[in-house]
């Protein structure tokens, strides 16, 4: 390619240090192989490695396709941008193409930096209200629809694994599974405290009410993933479902609570009927939340050896969202902000957020 503008240059660089980054080759040869695999009439007869198999395929295709992209856009860019020195619509044209490129090339540069272990991975997303009585249960049920509203945007799907609605409004807590490629290399960095600052609904004085409700992201981590845990460390509890889901979960001791006991680790799951599937459904979720305690400890080590810098944890408030006296959304981490609130709410504006974080962790990472 020409030398050509600073853009061009850094299109020409671009997409041959991806091609090197994400091991191109590597990668076309096991999507061939996987799509061999798939062609296998019994492919289907077990569900959960073939779910886990199409996954793996999706997260290699979202990462291949754009790369082919630009790889063939290379010749025609050349072919372009020669025949746009005579002509001012192909000139224009040119220019449309390279600011197409140069999204898709941003777009590689942020799922690059998915690199930690559980990246690629399905997540397992919290949403627990904290201080602040009925607002923060509100504030919580609001968050929880936030995420939805995020994972219907982007392609993800969304299943609700646990609710606990509160008698007055919102819920107390409630887990959902967000799977797709790469959901919890994004949703990671969501994990802490957010905080809201609003006029109370439920104040009837009208006065300014401060509410908190916490985040946990975890990877959903499949059977490949060893993960040790004995029996003898297991409590499990059984009681009767509430909320939605018919009459029968409420006349059955269906719903699973799980105590792993060395780390205090607790998940419960009442969205399937049968005892037998929250059961299971409990398992997959406390396995990915001990797979994420020990990403933690890995990055913890990591931390220890640069200035002594804290990861963000559970404990963390990350985010302020303000209704009141203006309508923003700032992170404390990145300084990225929203001068919507409700476009971040309805999930449009989410993902600015998600970005910020991962290029602040990478440059954190980096500097020290």
């Amino acid at each position: 390619m020409p030398s050509g503008t600073p853009d061009e240059r850094i299109l020409a660089n671009g997409w041959s240090n991806f091609e090197t980054v994400f091991d191109y080759s590597a990668k076309r040869q096991q999507v061939e192989n996987i799509e061999n695999q798939m062609s296998h009439a019994d492919f289907w007869d077990d569900s959960d490695n073939a779910q886990a198999t199409v996954l793996k395929l999706k997260t290699l295709k979202g990462i291949l396709d754009p790369l082919t992209d630009l790889i063939h856009a290379n010749s025609d860019l050349d072919a372009l941008l020669e025949m746009g020195e005579d002509d001012a619509e192909i000139a224009e044209e040119v220019q449309n193409e390279i600011e197409r490129l140069q999204s898709v090339l941003e777009s590689l540069e942020l799922k690059a930096l998915l690199n930690g272990p559980n990246d690629q991975a399905s997540a397992i997303l919290t949403v627990n209200a904290r201080d602040g009585g009925t607002d923060a249960n509100d504030w919580a049920e609001m968050m929880l629809r936030m995420y939805s509203a995020w994972a219907g945007r982007f392609g993800f799907q969304v299943d609700l694994l646990d609710r606990h609605d509160n008698e007055e409004a919102g819920i107390n807590q409630a887990t959902i599974a967000v799977r797709g490629p790469m959901a919890y290399g994004f949703l990671k960095g969501e994990e802490g405290i957010h905080r809201l600052v609003r006029i109370s609904p439920f104040n009837s004085e009208g006065k300014r009410q401060t509410s908190f409700a916490a985040v946990d992201v975890s990877p959903e981590v499949d059977d490949s993933v060893e993960i040790e845990i004995l029996d003898k460390d297991i409590r499990e509890d059984r009681y009767r479902a509430s909320g939605a889901g018919g009459q029968h979960v409420n006349k059955t001791d269906s719903a699973i609570r799980l105590t792993h006991l060395p780390t205090n680790t607790v998940v419960q799951c009442q969205s399937e009927r049968s005892q037998h599937q929250n059961r299971a459904t409990a398992w997959k979720m406390l396995r990915s939340k001990l797979a994420r305690m020990e990403e933690a400890k890995r990055e913890a080590e990591q931390a220890s050896k640069y200035a002594a810098k804290a990861i963000t944890g559970f404990g963390s408030q990350i985010r302020n969202y303000f209704l009141h006296p203006d309508q923003r959304v700032k992170d404390a981490r990145t300084g990225h902000s929203v001068g919507s609130f409700h476009a971040v709410l309805d999930g449009s504006e989410l993902q600015g957020f998600l970005d910020a974080f991962l290029r602040w962790r990478a440059s954190e990472m980096a500097e020290n």
